[in-house]
């Protein structure tokens, strides 16, 4: 249990700390009306530290030009048009060769081909832990320079947290453990640099809501809490809505994380929901995005939209789009299986669907609970409505094994497969 528990607290704290610049796995055409000034106006409220005498000359980060160099690669990164953002970016890193900032962002679209998969691939590990490493390096030879090179501060806290995040998901601990404090450090010491930039305050944001939110729902982590800062949940989400709206780099990687904190963690499907919306209209190739948008849809009886997405999915899967893989499927399938079922009574259509919904979870080794329990479970309600006994306890069976002893579920499978031994 421990380590699931060190998982969490890794995870949640740091992928946070990670400002991821484009943002994480969401794929959707940039806001090209806007054109971001170096600084940003950042309401005083919002922002713990406010910005002293800093010298920030030189800082790729606030830098106008480089911001509308970069919104197409942006765009291309998050939608998952991975070889014309690297393009960009190995053009930058010719420029700026002893810049952190282009490491970072190869090694963030190394980041987004793990993303789609759950984080289960291991394809791109060594590329993605080469190019965090050389962003460390180029960024610490900054920060011996000068200590208040904020910027330096800022990817030394993104590419630890980012290191972090995947060996927490690989399982090494130890690993995690090191990069996680060194990215809270170097998230500490940009604070001074909050009100210059949303970019800045997106980490900070992130921890004053997780730290709290980890707090109230893992007790058992709480004396591990006393180490860190405290947070402020409210002002945590606050934040987060104001490098939404303000963020270039970390803006989408805000609206990413409000779908998910209202949706998951506040239990607030209808904020979420125009986010989602958003999200998956602005970047209509992420694979991500477009699923996420469709389980809201189907969560909320938009019936008609999640059939269109669904079926989208479906179609950029079979064509091979990068990031769409059999997680998507799952989700896509499963809801256009629902539907045949239960809008168009199209019985062997749902049928089709539950089995492809059933092949792929299978095919990704997530058949622990959720769609592949649900598509069984309503295969064995069609089977048994059919009179086709056999099919029926097969699916009855699987629905038996894979769910929750206390669940109606476990207990309706459990009711049939006995009556059909007594029979």
């Amino acid at each position: 249990m421990l380590p699931n528990l060190r998982y969490i607290l890794s995870l949640c704290l740091l992928s946070g700390l990670c400002m991821l610049l484009p943002a994480r796995a969401v794929a959707q055409q940039p806001d090209t009306t806007r054109r971001p000034a170096p600084i940003r106006n950042i309401q005083l409220d919002t922002v713990d530290v406010v910005p002293g005498a800093v010298d920030y000359s030189g800082w790729l980060l606030l830098d106008k030009d480089i911001q509308l160099e970069l919104e197409g690669a942006v765009q291309n990164l998050y939608n998952f048009k991975y070889d014309k953002a690297e393009k960009q970016f190995r053009s930058l890193k010719r420029r700026y060769p002893n810049h952190p900032m282009p490491y970072f962002l190869l090694g963030l679209s190394q980041w987004w081909k793990i993303v789609p998969t759950n984080v289960q691939t291991k394809q791109y590990d060594k590329v993605f832990f080469a190019y965090m490493d050389t962003s460390i390096t180029k960024a610490e030879k900054l920060y011996d320079i000068d200590n208040r090179n904020y910027e330096a501060c800022f990817f030394l806290s993104a590419a630890y947290g980012f290191d972090a995040r995947l060996h927490a998901e690989r399982k090494d601990w130890r690993k995690a453990t090191v990069s996680s404090k060194r990215a809270l450090d170097y998230l500490q010491k940009s604070q001074e640099a909050n009100g210059l930039s949303p970019e800045f305050l997106f980490g900070q944001a992130l921890f004053n809501y997780y730290a709290v939110w980890i707090s109230e729902n893992y007790p058992l982590l709480r004396p591990v809490l006393l180490f860190f800062p405290r947070g402020n949940r409210e002002l945590g989400l606050k934040q987060l809505k104001s490098v939404a709206d303000n963020g270039f780099y970390t803006g989408t990687e805000a609206k990413f994380f409000l779908m998910r904190i209202l949706n998951n963690e506040e239990n607030n499907p209808a904020a979420s929901m125009p986010i989602a919306r958003l999200l998956a209209t602005r970047y209509p190739d992420n694979g991500y995005f477009q699923r996420f948008y469709a389980l809201l849809t189907f969560n909320e009886g938009e019936f008609r939209e999640c059939e269109r997405v669904s079926r989208e999915i479906l179609d950029k899967l079979n064509r091979g789009y990068p990031g769409y893989e059999g997680i998507s499927g799952r989700y896509a399938t499963y809801f256009l299986g629902w539907l045949m079922q239960n809008k168009y009574k199209d019985i062997p259509k749902a049928k089709e669907y539950y089995q492809r919904c059933i092949v792929f979870a299978e095919s990704t080794n997530e058949t622990t609970g959720g769609f592949y329990l649900y598509a069984n479970l309503n295969l064995a309600r069609i089977a048994d409505k059919e009179k086709d006994g056999k099919a029926a306890l097969r699916y009855y069976t699987v629905v038996q094994n894979k769910s929750d002893r206390k669940s109606e579920q476990y207990r309706e499978a459990r009711a049939y497969v006995k009556g059909s031994k007594r029979k």
